[in-house]
């Protein structure tokens, strides 16, 4: 079979002739249908680490969707035909954070497409516990992407939500633009973007009927003291200072994009005190896949407009590289809607 192979850091093969798997007894095999590729995707290929280390030689694609093709004895709730998605998060279910019901914590965490193969290739195996079932009405294409719609979703679980509510989310890329649907479904009354991107903006103020800021040509739109939630998306020090800074007394700051792990940010401390802000990080997934495939298969959360590009495998370097830009969202087409 086909896979794209992580060879190496800053190294990405197509081998041809790729072992396909067998699955163990607990195990699914899926033959892949889509997956997405990911920011976790680009860390790893330039040797940052992930939800957890990617060791080469190691087929990445932690978002992936397609059709199981054989399951193993013990398997109960899946058959050969069943379109499904993976998450990615194998917890250990034994550490201290797994049995304090904390899962996304896990001291022994596995993923696929991270410390096992995944959706790069044209079949992998996981676990049945970490395998869904997708709704007749949601396309394999939209079911590539229930991860980062999940890691999302743990996201606004940690918020306190209510219509009478204004947020902002700083940060244009895939899960800001995904953080402002579930606060929509959410109920929260205002939904503003702020991004760099015109053309992103734009998408979202057409389908979406977002507020929209352009925070590099006018930041001074992003009022101070004005918020009652604020999530920086994107990890740089300027935008987490800015998003602290756009908190209303009593608001909330989630700090979601995912910085340098050497890179720090000022916070005045009084600041913190006066407007008793609740600033908090938030980490993959734990168990929001089911919520997520219901806000897909409702329509209050559509991620089809947000994928700007389809690619194959041999141009999936050229992403993760930076050569290929002006991306939105792209998608890796394996076997497509016909897996």
């Amino acid at each position: 079979m086909k896979a794209l192979v992580m060879t190496g850091k800053k190294q990405l093969e197509i081998d041809d002739n790729y072992k396909k798997p067998e699955p163990k007894p607990n195990e699914v095999l899926v033959h892949t249908a889509w997956a997405g590729i990911c920011g976790t995707d680009k860390a790893l290929y330039n040797g940052l680490p992930g939800s957890a280390d990617a060791v080469p030689p190691i087929v990445l694609g932690h978002e992936n969707s397609g059709v199981i093709a054989a399951v193993g004895s013990d398997v109960e709730d899946f058959k050969v035909g069943d379109r499904v998605s993976v998450d990615p998060n194998i917890y250990c279910h034994k550490c201290y954070y797994c049995r304090t019901s904390r899962p996304e914590l896990c001291e022994h965490l596995d993923a696929v497409g991270v410390t096992r193969d995944g959706g790069f290739e044209d079949y992998f195996t996981a676990p049945e516990e970490v395998v869904y079932h997708v709704p007749d009405n949601v396309s394999l294409e939209a079911a590539a992407v229930i991860e980062p719609i999940s890691c999302a979703m743990h996201a606004v679980d940690l918020l306190t939500t209510h219509p009478y509510q204004n947020a902002l989310i700083i940060g244009d890329g895939f899960e800001g633009q995904l953080i402002c649907q579930i606060l929509k479904a959410r109920g929260v009354r205002e939904v503003t973007l702020a991004g760099t991107s015109d053309d992103k903006l734009a998408n979202n103020r057409k389908h979406f009927g977002f507020k929209t800021i352009n925070n590099l040509t006018h930041p001074e739109e992003v009022k101070n003291d004005s918020y009652d939630i604020v999530v920086e998306a994107v990890g740089l020090p300027q935008t987490q200072e800015q998003a602290v800074e756009a908190a209303r007394r009593g608001g909330q700051v989630l700090m979601f994009g995912v910085g340098n792990p050497d890179s720090t940010f000022k916070v005045n401390t009084y600041k913190v005190y006066q407007k008793q802000l609740t600033i908090q990080g938030t980490f993959i997934n734990p168990y929001t896949f089911e919520d997520s495939i219901a806000l897909l298969q409702s329509g209050d959360v559509d991620p089809l407009p947000l994928i700007s590009n389809v690619l194959d495998f041999a141009h999936v370097e050229d992403f993760v590289s930076g050569k290929l830009g002006g991306i939105s969202k792209a998608i890796v087409k394996v076997a497509g809607e016909e897996a």
